[in-house]
C-alpha cells in the first residue's frame, strides 16, 4: 500500500446522507467532521434557495475554502471527514490536490429516494426541485483511485458508517479511539 488515507470526502447528490454518515463515522472512530455546506457563501445559498443550481464558477471559491479546511485539519493532526457533493471529477481532483491520498466515499442512491429525502428535510436551503440538476451534473467517481461506492438507497446510516470505517482502516487509517 502506498500512502495511507488520512482524510475522507463523503460525497454524492443532495439527500444521500453525507452529513449523517459523516457524524456516525466520526462517532465510531474519532475523526473530525467538516460540514461542507457550512462554508457556502451567502450568494450560493441564496441561489440554491431560489431554486437555481450552482455552476462551476459558483463552486470554485467554495471548493478553495474546503481545500484550506482539509489542509488546516491535517496540519492540526486531525483526520478530517469532509462532506461535499463533489459531483464532478474536476472538483474531486481539486480536493485531491489539497490532501494527497484523499479518499472518497460515494453514497449512491436513486433519484426517487433523493427527491423524497430532500422534500422531507426541514430547514435546509437545497430544494427538491434541484435534484434533477444534481444528477445531471454528477460524474460518477466509480473506478477512481481510493474511492468506495456504497448503496445509500438501502443501507442504514450506521451500516454505511461501519462500511466506510472498515474500508478506511484497510486503507491505512489508524483511528484515535
Amino acid at each position: 500500500m502506498s500512502q495511507p488515507v488520512t482524510a475522507l470526502v463523503i460525497m454524492g447528490v443532495a439527500g444521500c446522507g453525507k452529513t449523517s454518515v459523516s457524524e456516525a463515522l466520526c462517532q465510531l472512530n474519532g475523526a473530525t467532521a467538516i460540514e461542507g455546506d457550512s462554508f457556502h457563501p451567502a450568494a450560493n445559498i441564496e441561489k440554491m434557495s431560489a431554486g437555481h443550481p450552482l455552476n462551476d464558477d459558483d463552486r470554485a471559491g467554495w471548493l478553495d475554502v474546503l481545500c484550506d479546511e482539509l489542509r488546516r485539519s491535517l496540519k492540526a493532526g486531525e483526520h478530517p471527514v469532509l462532506t461535499c457533493s463533489a459531483l464532478k471529477k474536476k472538483y474531486r481532483d481539486h480536493l485531491r490536490e489539497a490532501a494527497p491520498g484523499l479518499g472518497f466515499v460515494f453514497l449512491e442512491l436513486t433519484r426517487e429516494v433523493a427527491a423524497d429525502r430532500v422534500s422531507h428535510r426541514p430547514g435546509h436551503f437545497m430544494p427538491a426541485s434541484l435534484i434533477d440538476s444534481q444528477f445531471a451534473t454528477l460524474e460518477s467517481p466509480v473506478g477512481e483511485p481510493l474511492t468506495l461506492a456504497l448503496n445509500a438507497s438501502e443501507d442504514s446510516v450506521l451500516e454505511l458508517a461501519r462500511q466506510t470505517d472498515a474500508w478506511w482502516r484497510q486503507q491505512g487509517f489508524e483511528p484515535t479511539k
